[in-house]
């Protein structure tokens, strides 16, 4: 289950994504081992993000 932060953060991304950037989001998925939320976006499935439990990204 992802964090309070990383909620915050992911509805930040997805904001930007698909309404300022209009680019699509194929997959979000939490990763049990390190409890990261990975983010797969793009038309071209280009852009990656991650999300740390402390809600910063890269």
């Amino acid at each position: 289950m992802p964090t309070n932060a990383q909620l915050e953060s992911l509805y930040r991304v997805a904001f930007q994504l698909t309404y300022m950037m209009l680019q699509p989001i194929h997959l979000i998925c939490v990763d049990s081992r390190t409890r990261n939320v990975y983010i797969l976006a793009g038309h071209n499935e280009e852009l990656e993000f991650q999300i740390l439990p402390n809600g910063e990204f890269f």
